[in-house]
């Protein structure tokens, strides 16, 4: 049993006990340095990584553009997030929260700052009238969903991730106080899929591209090696919506966008254009 911590009576930082993340996780916010954003030729500017928070908007860009949506264009930047480009002054300037992803609309007059993911994906539903219902019933279980998955995630990512794959020691008590939570999340997304195609209902909303990254990608196994740990078989129906919803190429194509870790047949570190995906492949073909 590991010695009991007695907190202290002011706490103090030690940049030590970050772990893994000890060289960018710090108790202040603000710039570390001056680093202006690149800006292509598109009308949306993401800023971004392909972490599950950074991959609902990819898909969401890539689904819009699926639809025909064209003015769904975007450049999408990488944002290294190990390295601390998040603390760079341009990036602060359009998220002072130092988060990916970050999206700069620049489709007006004057250019637009939206930061979180969950507010970016109900700006751009907005903004083309897409994947998210115009009804009021339909459009309140959509959004409601979408901040499920918001208020959620962080148990397990920040909670049950960290301590299950990143801390510097594994502790019984907080893996199995988070594993507990996750599962339970699973059952509560298991039980409406039970029920429901997708996660709001019969259509296909934002809702199932903010849920699908954190938990479709759990339960497929992407997410910390936690799959047999978390008897992730046993969420039948959270299985079923993972695979139809990873059938889909749009979700494929916003799954590489920002990626930088991984196969690099998977990565497509930044998108500039839709020929970016087939140089990929075509690139990939080459090598093999």
């Amino acid at each position: 049993m590991a010695d009991e911590y007695t907190p202290p009576n002011v706490w103090t930082w030690d940049k030590a006990s970050g772990g893994q993340f000890s060289n960018i996780n710090r108790p202040i916010a603000g710039a570390t340095h001056d680093k202006d954003l690149p800006v292509g030729k598109h009308p949306f500017q993401l800023y971004s990584l392909g972490t599950p928070n950074g991959v609902k908007v990819t898909i969401m860009l890539e689904e819009l553009l699926a639809a025909g949506h064209k003015g769904a264009e975007y450049d999408a930047w990488l944002i290294n997030i190990g390295e601390g480009d998040q603390f760079g002054s341009g990036f602060v300037e359009i998220n002072p929260n130092s988060k990916i992803p970050a999206l700069v609309d620049r489709s007006g007059d004057k250019p637009i700052r939206v930061f979180e993911s969950g507010a970016i994906l109900v700006h751009l539903a907005e903004k083309f009238g897409a994947f998210l219902p115009a009804e009021t019933a339909a459009r309140a279980e959509t959004l409601s969903w979408l901040f499920w998955q918001m208020g959620s995630a962080p148990f397990l990512g920040g909670g049950f991730g960290h301590f299950f794959a990143y801390a510097p020691a594994k502790f019984e008590y907080p893996i199995n106080r988070y594993a507990m939570e996750v599962k339970r999340q699973l059952d509560v997304l298991d039980r409406q899929l039970a029920a429901h195609e997708f996660v709001a209902g019969s259509d296909y909303t934002i809702a199932d591209m903010a849920i699908f990254p954190w938990y479709g990608g759990l339960v497929k196994g992407w997410a910390y090696d936690a799959a047999e740990f978390l008897a992730v078989h046993e969420y039948k129906n959270v299985l079923r919506w993972a695979d139809q919803l990873y059938a889909r190429e749009p979700v494929k194509r916003g799954r590489m966008v920002n990626r930088a870790t991984g196969e690099p047949s998977g990565q497509l570190r930044e998108r500039h254009d839709a020929s970016d995906f087939e140089t990929r492949t075509q690139d990939k073909i080459a090598a093999e």
